[in-house]
């Protein structure tokens, strides 16, 4: 069986950050990734279509939301599905479904991230210990077409959002 999630897309509201008495911590903010719209062929236009996701991240990837992920940034994120429920204030059972991240990077150029204003963008991407072998890591994108590498300054203007 397999669980796996992989999303691009860009962070709707700085991330949320608790600590807990283990000096545990956790993140928490919504990614919004975007389909473009297109025109069919019988000529019926189809809109843009805009999902927003849930991103829970724990431990070393909460202190990497915490200091360099702000609104804005986009991200490529690989994770786990997950769905809990829980009772709200008037007792009603609601469900959410979350990406719990494995994997967090930050792409863009170093100016486009809103975090390197204050001069805390990182030099390269960073993922959990974990997944840091080279075959895990999912940039630079490669080109299927002509068999070369997009780097982060090529290519980045097909991206629909």
């Amino acid at each position: 069986m397999i669980n796996k999630v992989i999303l691009v897309g860009n962070v709707g509201k700085d991330p949320d950050i608790r600590y807990f008495e283990n000096d545990q911590a956790v993140a928490n903010f919504t990614l919004a990734t975007t389909e473009r719209g297109f025109t069919a062929r019988n000529g019926q236009e189809i809109p843009e279509r805009t999902e927003w996701h849930n991103i829970v991240a724990w431990r070393g990837l909460a202190k990497l939301a915490e200091n360099y992920i702000r609104k804005g940034s986009q991200l490529y994120i690989e994770g786990k599905l997950r769905t809990r429920s829980y009772d709200d204030a008037n007792g009603v059972k609601k469900y959410t479904t979350e990406i719990f991240a494995d994997t967090i990077q930050l792409l863009g150029r170093r100016g486009d991230n809103p975090a390197a204003a204050q001069g805390a963008a990182p030099a390269q991407p960073q993922q959990n210990q974990a997944n840091s072998s080279p075959a895990n890591n999912p940039s630079p994108q490669q080109d299927n077409n002509q068999g070369s590498f997009i780097g982060e300054d090529e290519g980045s203007d097909d991206l629909p959002f």
